[in-house]
């Protein structure tokens, strides 16, 4: 019985090819990535850098001398860390995106309440002197308190013509504070009813409104600066027993709130 002989099997000598072409798609793939990378704006990464120094400068974490500081990149930014870093600058609060007069017209940050007070001690000295004016440091801030004696005529919530220069000048002091205001009328016990005014309620409300009114057609303040209360006679500083304690109870507290963000009780 004759055997077959086993046929030769044909050596592929074509194989190699295979991992060649892989070997080539993947090296065509990473020289992309390079390239990619290679391509991110350099302006932007420099405009990122130059705006980030110049928060620290503000903050005064950077000395100003510093402020034009060469820039060096020896590593690409991703395009995608750029743009979420330009979202962040646009965003209020963020970079340096006001023009040279908002920053002119920035108010100056607070100042302490005793330096305050002080400010304002040699600004009212002749009101002060004459008993219209009370200066008093508290727990929210500095209260200052315009009595009616040098502000008001009785029953009536306009302010004094004379009384005005004062008033220009709390005001010019003030303005340049960020601290919220709060504007108080007070009265003493004795009912009150005229042709304006029903009740002490009613007068010492229309006084606050009324210094609230001035604050912002006449010297300009931010409305969200501001607020006003009327608390009638029932917060009084003195005893409505005696005329002395009743006239220094018909009053109007302008109330300098330590903190800049507190408007209320």
């Amino acid at each position: 019985m004759s055997r077959r002989r086993k046929r030769a099997e044909h050596a592929n000598h074509e194989r190699w090819l295979v991992s060649y072409a892989d070997f080539i798609t993947l090296l065509f793939a990473f020289f992309v990535v390079l390239f990619a990378s290679s391509q991110v704006d350099k302006r932007k990464v420099g405009k990122i850098s130059k705006a980030m120094q110049e928060a620290f400068q503000q903050m005064g974490v950077f000395p100003a001398a510093n402020s034009r500081a060469p820039v060096v990149i020896s590593d690409a930014l991703p395009a995608g860390y750029i743009q979420l870093i330009e979202n962040a600058g646009a965003m209020p609060g963020h970079g340096n995106t006001s023009s040279p007069s908002e920053k002119t017209n920035r108010p100056a940050p607070p100042k302490d309440m005793a330096t305050l007070q002080r400010e304002l001690t040699n600004t009212l000295a002749p009101e002060l002197k004459r008993g219209e004016v009370l200066l008093k440091l508290t727990g929210e801030g500095l209260v200052i308190s315009l009595r009616e004696v040098g502000f008001f005529d009785s029953g009536s919530a306009d302010l004094r013509p004379k009384s005005e220069g004062a008033v220009d000048r709390i005001s010019q002091v003030l303005r340049a504070q960020p601290n919220n205001l709060r504007i108080e009328g007070h009265t003493d016990n004795v009912p009150i009813h005229n042709s304006h005014f029903a009740s002490n309620w009613e007068l010492s409300t229309a006084r606050a409104t009324e210094m609230i009114r001035l604050f912002i057609t006449r010297y300009d303040f931010p409305a969200t600066r501001l607020s006003a209360v009327g608390y009638a006679e029932y917060h009084p500083v003195e005893s409505n027993q005696t005329s002395e304690g009743r006239a220094q109870n018909r009053r109007v507290d302008i109330v300098v709130l330590a903190s800049a963000l507190e408007s209320s009780r």
